[in-house]
């Protein structure tokens, strides 16, 4: 099969498309033959410095959609046609590629209507956020919410999923990128690089504070976000935790959330993995109703990677951008 290969740490740049062996699936595996895969962040970010469990070369990428090729031992829930989606292990081998095996209890199935494209879109991104607003935070109608990083993956898929679930939504966002975060929903878009966003929340809010937030951005803008929380809020954070040593006083009664959906395949936790695949259904149930877009950009084909994982190391990239294989 085809791959694009990582040689070795921090020669993400250098990938090259080779011939390797491919795969085969084992008792409770299924082999995908992939037609689409997702570029999310946190492949340049692990390449850079690699995983104790990798061997080199390897192959990145956590997202994929495809066709069922072979199912392994056991698998009574998948058949061999099926088109799949799925959010891999980042610690095996990963999804530029042809073929990559995978869990069976992982994966969703991927309506007809949805193309393989757009479903390899969502999972990083689009299950984040999902899990961020709906398993960990519990929005509910009538609240409002501050999400960071608006026109970024994470960022754009949450403001669809709050304004569906009936929030007020604030969120971040160079205003070049204004009109697009609005499109998706948001009510309020604030320019990060001119204005002081902890300040025109609580303008906005009329000093109350919003009931949520969600940072997508780093340890200090969780930190400063917690002054934008009213009593009883809650932070849920995917790239840093915010300090909340001088924020543990009554005025704010605040819950902070972790969210890390690649743990629940390194501590190997079953049922949050079949919880991927139920979140994976339910968000194309979304897709499929039009309630949401897959913020699918472009599709470059798998020797383009390389270019497009620097694009968005860059952030010179809004929404989605996959793999066509």
């Amino acid at each position: 099969m085809k791959a694009l290969l990582l040689e070795g740490k921090n020669q993400w740049q250098n990938m090259k498309v080779e011939d390797i062996e491919t795969p085969t699936p084992q008792k409770g595996e299924i082999l995908v033959r992939n037609k689409a895969a997702g570029l999310n962040p946190v492949d340049y970010k692990t390449a850079t410095n690699g995983l104790s469990a990798w061997e080199y070369p390897h192959i990145l990428g956590v997202d994929a959609a495809g066709i069922v090729e072979e199912v392994g031992e056991g698998v009574t829930t998948i058949q061999k046609g099926d088109r799949v989606v799925y959010h891999g292990n980042m610690s095996k081998k990963g999804t530029f590629a042809e073929y990559t095996v995978t869990p069976a209890h992982t994966v969703s199935h991927l309506p007809e209507s949805i193309s393989f494209e757009d479903g390899a879109a969502v999972p990083c991104a689009g299950y984040t956020a999902y899990q961020a607003l709906m398993r960990k935070m519990h929005v509910q109608p009538g609240q409002t919410i501050l999400i960071h990083a608006g026109a970024g993956g994470v960022g754009g898929f949450a403001i669809q999923l709050a304004k569906q679930a009936g929030l007020t939504v604030i969120t971040t966002a160079s205003a070049s990128n204004h009109e697009f975060v609005q499109s998706l929903g948001a009510d309020y878009a604030i320019d990060y690089k001119q204005e002081d966003f902890v300040k025109k929340t609580l303008e906005l809010t009329q000093g109350k504070g919003v009931h949520a937030v969600l940072d997508t951005v780093g340890r200090d803008n969780a930190t400063r976000s917690l002054d934008t929380l009213r009593f009883n809020g809650q932070i849920a954070f995917i790239a840093g935790p915010p300090d909340i040593t001088s924020a543990l006083d009554f005025t704010k009664s605040f819950s902070f959330h972790q969210i890390a959906l690649g743990g629940a395949h390194l501590v190997d936790n079953i049922e949050e993995q079949q919880d991927l695949a139920l979140m994976g259904q339910e968000m194309f149930q979304l897709i499929e109703e039009g309630s949401i877009s897959t913020l699918l950009e472009k599709a470059v084909p798998l020797e383009d990677v390389p270019q497009a994982l620097n694009d968005l190391s860059k952030r010179h990239v809004t929404g989605k951008i996959v793999a066509s294989i």
